[in-house]
């Protein structure tokens, strides 16, 4: 997949790129505003965006939510270290977390740990729980641990 997004990326001119990074500031810009902020047509701004969505440049769109509407979650890093590193044990893994609605993000690290976990904990919930009956569950695993967010701060994206 990454020789595909550095061809994808040797095909891209300066307006795709001004397009990806006002896409990314605003996914609702109407064809004509975006062309309008590149100089084409809302038009040929439309063929851009959707040739950008074919090529794999733009995955898709999403809605940033509210703390509210989101039960107002708690965040918890959770670096879990697995029994081994077999690709048996990863795919395993990684497949149940998949299917874990707590887990907003996960990635493979390299280091002392194999993977970093972020948990949402909501309102309604406790981080005990999801510990004890379903981190601790998931395939493979021999070591949690966990910090704790005491703020989070707004990034660009």
């Amino acid at each position: 997949m990454q020789s595909r997004f550095c061809a994808l990326d040797q095909r891209m001119d300066q307006i795709d790129r001004k397009i990806l990074d006002l896409l990314r500031q605003d996914s609702q810009l109407t064809g004509e505003e975006l062309g309008g902020r590149v100089g084409l047509s809302a038009s040929a701004a439309y063929r851009r965006v959707k040739a950008l969505e074919e090529s794999g440049a733009i995955l898709g769109y999403r809605a940033r939510l509210s703390p509210a509407a989101r039960g107002f979650p708690s965040t918890v890093f959770v670096h879990v270290t697995l029994t081994d590193q077999r690709q048996a044990t990863m795919l395993a893994f990684e497949e149940a977390m998949a299917r874990t609605p707590q887990v907003a993000e996960a990635y493979l690290m390299s280091g002392q740990s194999d993977y970093l976990v972020k948990v949402l904990v909501r309102e309604d919930d406790s981080y005990e729980r999801i510990h004890r009956e379903i981190l601790s569950a998931l395939p493979g695993v021999q070591r949690l641990v966990s910090q704790f967010t005491i703020r989070t701060l707004e990034g660009g994206d």
